[in-house]
């Protein structure tokens, strides 16, 4: 998904279906008292042939669930199983969202349309099935600041205020109410596999299988399938750990059921991005443990990747299973190195330099405790800026540093302060609009995070 968008035509593509009724069950969206569009993301709508709808068709499809030409008759509450924080749970799947309809991109891959905050479902169970405006506006933000930095997410696609008041626990109610759209690389997750392992149904599970393999990755099944997708998935759900380390992002929930098998980050939920290089930064309250910390999550993205192995276990002997799961390590290390570099404007200068520098970066940012936008942003190209930081450390890393000076970097480093997405702002943002319906600041954020962002892609 992180790839630059370009027009093309709307071609529906449910593809789904072809996974039988046992991947989903119908779903009824709610009839919501009112329709106000609040965000339509016409970058990405343009790549699936949607950006010409006009606002009321887009309300139609998008708040009143309207079928889209040629697709999903009717929406998709998927079943799954899953790990929620390392307890098995098999008595959840879409409680407050859908598959609404799928379709072909402008590089011909196979994308969903989800929702979240659609109404109940089957496995709603004692949820209302609604999202927040707020938790809207947040995953707004998330996904807008993850794209810039190069993460693989979904895109927020629609956001529309449902003119609901909700009650929530764990922040000021009553509050707004809002339904959301996400445009993902499938909502095939970890827990799809563990469900149908629990109900020991080979055969859906050799499906399913194909049904990645040749839809999601664009792979003809060889001799093995199974172990052919776990070596696949491995790969991507490395480089995407690395990733959030990279961003200095935490997801705050990395369940089994919240693991997309393309390694594509969706569902965002407690997010936080960490201000510092600190391990054991958590984004979720109700993380006593800090399982999902910061520092963990290559773990927590190891550990789920098990998971996906034992249910493959159905289909596949152990060995290359296993196999593909030692690659991890060594992949993770490697996509952490890279997109360390990237994000440092800086080209390589071999394994063994390079992983010193990262490694030195990160020990400089904890004993300096230098904000991670701002280490990046004062050191894009190779530039040194040693009156800014001091320590032992941080001159250790400048030194390492200065052989990967490059000789010229984009004006935006030197004209444009630090883009970063830290709690505070996220609340003021919010704020404005919960205190006077000013979406002002929303508008100008998201213009800046794509401008950081296309700086980044260019130099």
């Amino acid at each position: 998904m992180n790839v630059n968008p370009s027009p093309a035509p709307y071609r529906a593509d449910p593809k789904i279906t072809s996974l039988g009724e046992k991947i989903g069950d119908p779903a009824r969206p709610a009839d919501f008292p009112k329709a106000i569009l609040r965000y339509r993301n016409n970058l990405w709508a343009a790549t699936v042939g949607l950006d010409g709808l006009s606002d009321e068709q887009w309300i139609a499809h998008f708040a009143r669930f309207e079928p889209l030409p040629d697709n999903l008759p009717q929406p998709l509450a998927l079943r799954y199983h899953g790990h929620q924080f390392r307890v098995y749970n098999p008595d959840i799947g879409d409680g407050r969202g859908f598959l609404f309809a799928q379709l072909r991109d402008h590089l011909g891959r196979l994308l969903d349309l989800g929702t979240k905050g659609s109404g109940t479902t089957p496995y709603s169970r004692d949820g209302d099935g609604r999202l927040t405006l707020k938790g809207a506006v947040r995953e707004i933000l998330a996904t807008e600041m993850l794209e810039a930095l190069g993460v693989e997410t979904s895109k927020t696609f629609s956001v529309i205020e449902t003119g609901e008041e909700l009650w929530r626990g764990d922040e000021p109610s009553p509050t707004r109410s809002a339904v959301l759209v996400r445009l993902n690389h499938s909502h095939i997750r970890i827990g799809t596999f563990q469900r149908i392992a629990y109900e020991d149904d080979a055969a859906r599970m050799k499906a399913l299988v194909d049904y990645v393999l040749r839809h999601l990755y664009g792979e003809t099944p060889e001799d093995n399938p199974a172990a052919e997708l776990m070596s696949l998935a491995v790969a991507r759900i490395a480089d995407q750990a690395a990733a959030f380390m990279v961003a200095g992002f935490v997801h705050g929930v990395l369940n089994s059921d919240n693991i997309n098998i393309t390694g594509e980050s969706f569902d965002y939920g407690p997010w936080r991005f960490n201000p510092t290089w600190n391990p054991n930064f958590t984004a979720a309250y109700f993380d006593q443990s800090g399982l999902y910390a910061f520092g963990r999550q290559p773990e927590a993205m190891h550990w789920n990747l098990t998971q996906l192995a034992i249910s493959l276990r159905l289909i596949c002997d152990s060995p290359p299973l296993v196999e593909a799961l030692e690659r991890y390590p060594a992949l993770f290390q490697a996509a952490l190195v890279r997109r360390f570099l990237w994000r440092l404007g800086v080209p390589s200068r071999g394994e063994e330099n390079d992983r010193a520098l990262v490694e030195a970066s990160e020990r400089a940012m904890i004993d300096a405790q230098i904000p991670i936008a701002d280490f990046f942003h004062f050191h894009r190209g190779g530039a040194v800026s040693g009156e800014r930081w001091s320590g032992e450390k941080y001159e250790a890393f400048v030194q390492l540093l200065r052989p990967y000076t490059v000789t010229e970097v984009a004006a935006y480093w030197h004209a444009q302060p630090p883009c970063s997405m830290l709690i505070d702002e996220v609340e003021a943002i919010w704020a404005a609009i919960a205190e006077q319906d000013d979406w002002s600041s929303l508008t100008r954020k998201i213009a800046a995070v794509r401008a950081y962002g296309a700086a980044l892609r260019d130099g």
